[in-house]
């Protein structure tokens, strides 16, 4: 087994948080692109020269940036402000409020002022073309609204009042328009709706269906205007892939952008509308293409990181290079700029621990196996580092969140530790995973913890067939649905596993009818359907009710959290004392339901690597 005073769980841990900077945005001269990063031990804003790579940080005081997500950082027209949302709240875990506001911070480094003082959340801005101008969407009086903030004075406008959630609002690139996203009820559909910057004359411009957003709006994102105004760009699931499509201002039937067998995110228009920039995501690999709309080039790869993740690409204003975030299973993510002339690359951060460690941490195998009905199911495989002839090793399978999420090519830290610790590493995309179409993906609407389960014990059987792993000692773990996976293992799979470890999971859905969050609820009832007319659904896939039979040691993890749902993993651990089966149960301190803090992380997965130990190593 690797030393741990070479590498620790504590530098794993910190190689995440102190790496993968943010989408960048370029000035409007070129002469710097901005990105929020933790290097240096807190998020700041940091300004890079695109030519030497010099990083010069722009916050005034050292760690002040709660930010709240990674397309929320963005430059004013005119060069003079970047600006941001925070969180207002400072709790522990515990106490935490809901007002994010809009922030300027001066490009040139001057302490940071609030645009906005509405006392909610905001989870959507842009500039108007002018700089004079925010439009926002926020829900100050419990829907989702578009509102219009004037830079100089700070008075703010609410430009709508559908009871429909309002979001994403754009100006057009005259200035002389609105843009934004309403959804459906259920978050299901979408339209896009055209107004003045003042609100009048609302009318709708297309509409998408049968798209779920779970984040009210994030995945649809804001609709993209060509220079001309005449054309918007939107994702649509019409080609049974995330795909963009166009549509004329005027109206008209959308049409596909660039047809592929592959989900298209993170869209962005070269400065003369020319040409689109998007992320393709090639099971797990993401590359970055460049689509010509108009003549007759055709798309060309631009960043093929062959094992690795590509995001946030952003077109510098002269249209001849792209800066974007490369991250791979062994690097958290650095900012790298493209040239389009020539095609050439280059990285322009690198943290002094990502070139250390990077060198010592251990890249997956990708692997597929079939599945009970023949699926085929993708997968990564980890192994220890110092894994050599003769040796075996306990299994872990490790499921994702979601369940409409995926394992990518990213770095884990978990998994790092998990392989240091002497374990092999299984990470399945299985059905209901994104990724592999909107087909693969709503294979296990109405049917959690069973037929996807069959995925993972597929997996489990699929670890047997390798001579250096020790079939007889199988594990499972996970956070969220990846906790809800370990649970229905230990309910609906006795005898697969000699250890569950839920993270934050959920064992009972019929909780979820009264007490879970909206966008909980709002994803139950796109999976399972109503709940007054499915009740059937909701019970047959909460393990819950099946742990008569259970015969899996369990440990079940998850922060202090503040709403009924830190009382799901409680539950369980009740469900399964009153069956009188053999669990452990611990709550960390200071979190929301999910444990995310380096302190706690590293606590928990100490405590994981335990539990592992005694019920997978004897």
């Amino acid at each position: 087994m690797e030393d741990y005073s070479e590498v620790t769980l504590e530098l794993l841990l910190a190689l995440k948080a102190s790496a993968g900077p943010d989408r960048p945005v370029w000035l409007p001269d070129d002469s710097s692109i901005i990105i929020k990063s933790g290097m240096g031990g807190a998020p700041n804003l940091l300004r890079v020269d695109p030519e030497t790579g010099f990083i010069e940080r722009v916050t005034r005081k050292m760690g002040s940036l709660p930010f709240l997500g990674s397309s929320l950082v963005d430059v004013s027209p005119d060069g003079k402000w970047i600006s941001y949302i925070g969180d207002e709240g400072e709790g522990d875990g515990r106490e935490r409020s809901s007002r994010v506001e809009i922030r300027l911070q001066s490009v040139e480094g001057a302490e940071a002022v609030q645009l906005t003082h509405l006392g909610a959340n905001i989870n959507a801005y842009s500039w108007s073309p002018d700089s004079r101008q925010i439009v926002f969407s926020c829900n100050r009086y419990g829907r989702y609204d578009i509102y219009k903030a004037d830079v100089d004075s700070g008075e703010v406008k609410r430009l709508t009042w559908d009871p429909l959630y309002e979001v994403y609002p754009t100006f057009t690139p005259s200035g002389d328009a609105v843009l934004y996203v309403r959804l459906d009820d259920e978050w299901k559909d979408h339209e896009i709706i055209c107004m003045t910057p003042d609100g009048g004359g609302a009318r709708l411009l297309v509409k998408d269906e049968d798209f779920f957003d779970y984040h009210y709006g994030k995945k649809f994102g804001y609709p993209l205007v060509s220079p001309d105004g005449g054309t918007v760009i939107f994702p649509s699931h019409r080609t049974g892939w995330i795909n963009y499509f166009k549509v004329p201002t005027k109206g008209g039937e959308p049409q596909p952008v660039h047809p592929e067998d592959s989900d298209q995110t993170e869209a962005t228009l070269s400065p003369d509308g020319d040409s689109l920039a998007l992320v393709s995501n090639l099971n797990g690999t993401k590359r970055l293409k460049v689509v010509p709309l108009k003549g007759d080039e055709s798309a060309k790869v631009v960043v093929d990181p062959g094992m690795g993740v590509v995001s946030g690409p952003s077109f510098s204003h002269d249209g001849k290079r792209i800066a974007y975030i490369m991250g791979t299973p062994t690097c958290p993510g650095d900012l790298w700029v493209v040239s389009l002339e020539d095609g050439e690359s280059r990285r322009l951060t690198s943290p002094q621990s990502s070139t250390d460690l990077g060198s010592r941490l251990t890249p997956p195998e990708k692997v597929r196996y079939r599945s009970f009905d023949g699926l085929e199911i993708d997968a990564y495989l980890y192994s220890p580092p110092t894994r050599k002839a003769g040796d075996r090793f306990p299994g872990i399978l490790y499921v994702h969140g979601g369940p409409t999420s995926q394992f990518s090519d990213t770095y884990s830290p978990q998994v790092q530790f998990l392989i240091r610790s002497g374990y092999i590493v299984l990470m399945p995309n299985i059905r209901g995973s994104s990724g592999y179409g909107k087909e693969f993906e709503d294979l296990n609407n109405g049917d959690w913890g069973h037929d996807d389960l069959r995925d993972v014990l597929a997996g489990v059987e699929f670890l047997r067939t390798l001579d250096y792993v020790d079939g007889e000692n199988m594990g499972i773990h996970g956070t969220s649905y990846g906790g809800c996976m370990s649970m229905s293992a230990v309910g609906f799979a006795p005898g697969a596993f000699k250890a569950a470890i839920p993270h934050a999971g959920y064992g009972d859905w019929l909780d979820f009818v009264d007490e879970q969050e909206l966008r909980h609820r709002q994803l139950l009832r796109y999976e399972f359907g109503d709940a007054g007319e499915n009740i059937d659904v909701y019970r047959r896939c909460s393990p819950i009710y099946s742990l008569k039979d259970a015969t899996t040691p369990t440990f079940l993890v998850h922060g202090e959290g503040r709403y009924p749902r830190s009382d799901a993993s409680l539950k369980f651990a009740r469900a399964l004392e009153q069956e009188y089966k053999t669990y452990e149960y611990k709550v960390y301190p200071g979190e929301c339901y999910y444990v995310r803090s380096e302190g706690n992380l590293a606590r928990m997965y100490r405590d994981i690597v335990d539990f592992l130990d005694r019920y997978l190593k004897g």
